[in-house]
């Protein structure tokens, strides 16, 4: 397993790859399976609908690679504070990973908050709730 700061530098070196400019809010993020390691940068498009978040970039990477379960996941923004997923990411976190995988939260400044996928989105609606 890879330590957490060589995660935080993995998604500070994906969030340079970031194409933001509309926003300039550059954000990168790393999964990781087993030893491996996906990275994603939020894309913006002219229409912004079409846009794609870091967090999903970087799992919809690994899952492209033949995976579908995802171990962690790192996220850097340049915020205040640990940067927060959107709902949109959380609720793909919660498709693909467990919920007690680690979320790890961060800025460029050194904050960091670790966290877990059932804790950034309690009540989650799943698989299993198309069941219901």
């Amino acid at each position: 397993m890879t330590d957490q700061a060589t995660l935080i530098q993995a998604a500070v070196s994906a969030q340079s790859k970031a194409y933001v400019p509309y926003s300039h809010f550059p954000v990168g993020a790393v999964v990781t399976v087993g030893d491996e390691q996906f990275i994603g940068a939020n894309i913006e498009n002219a229409s912004f609908g079409l846009s794609m978040c870091a967090e999903r970039n970087a799992i919809f990477a690994a899952v492209l690679a033949g995976h579908q379960q995802i171990d962690t996941i790192t996220v850097v923004g340049d915020t205040t504070g640990p940067i927060s997923p959107c709902g949109a990411c959380r609720q793909v976190m919660t498709e693909f990973m467990a919920p007690s995988a680690s979320v790890t939260l961060a800025n460029r400044q050194g904050a960091v908050e670790v966290t877990t996928v059932a804790a950034i989105l309690p009540g989650a609606f799943t698989k299993g709730d198309l069941n219901a």
